[in-house]
């Protein structure tokens, strides 16, 4: 990775920042009027769940999952206060966020520029650029997370090795846990036109990782699993709209 030492200190000043930089934006301040009102029906509702949680950081009321825990995820808590396994599930929390922000940053900016060709600015600017505009500080805290962690020798060589094979075997697309939901994700990569570059696309959003876990041995090459999962989501939407249009 590049040369860029990282400590506690300096995290927590990127905190600090990101705090002071960018406070709570005033609900008032986001307008979600169309200049077009040919939308499909229900496009108004889309943009105002966006406006609410771009500026109150409250999600609208979604229906729970109240789906059994799965197995792995029992055992892993039963041991994650042992501090060689806590570490390592710090690391892949690090790595998971910085692939969440990154892929954000990515969908935001074509959201952005995909409403300033539709002549919609108003959405544009004061909602999804109100949104864009931050995501590179919380991309940017994940990423020094997992490197202060990389350079002050958290982790032992076993301990990264360990990390490599739950990431290589347990890669998910963040909030897909179903089939339907892995579908829909799949829906965001098209319907924003991240298929068209995906290699390109998944090699961004798991940088992080990329550098981090498997600089050593495989080079800058986007990991397959990762790869797999984001060709496999869009692959499943293609599908599913053949078939609604059948």
């Amino acid at each position: 990775m590049s040369g860029l030492k990282v400590d506690a200190i300096r995290i927590r000043d990127h905190v600090q920042r990101l705090g002071e930089r960018y406070p709570p934006i005033d609900l008032a301040s986001a307008d979600y009027s169309l200049n077009n009102g040919a939308y499909p029906q229900g496009a108004d509702a889309n943009i105002d769940t966006t406006t609410t949680t771009t500026t109150t950081g409250e999600v609208p009321p979604a229906t729970p999952d109240l789906g059994p825990v799965p197995v792995r995820v029992r055992i892993l808590g039963a041991v994650a206060h042992l501090p060689f396994v806590h570490e390592v599930i710090r690391l892949l929390y690090y790595l998971t966020g910085a692939a969440t922000e990154k892929a954000a940053m990515i969908a935001y900016q074509s959201m952005s520029d995909g409403l300033k060709e539709m002549g919609e600015t108003a959405v544009q600017r004061t909602i999804v650029d109100a949104i864009k505009v931050q995501e590179p500080g919380h991309f940017a805290f994940y990423r020094l997370s997992a490197l202060e962690m990389v350079q002050a020798g958290a982790l032992a060589s076993w301990q990264l090795y360990l990390a490599r094979v739950l990431r290589s075997r347990r890669f998910s697309l963040v909030g897909a846990k179903t089939e339907e939901q892995r579908t829909d994700y799949g829906g965001v990569i098209v319907n924003l036109g991240l298929d068209a570059e995906i290699e390109r696309s998944v090699r961004d959003i798991v940088r992080v990782e990329t550098q981090l876990l498997w600089a050593h041995r495989n080079g800058l090459n986007v990991p397959s699993y990762a790869l797999k999962a984001f060709r496999e989501a869009a692959d499943q939407y293609r599908g599913r709209t053949q078939l609604q249009a059948a």
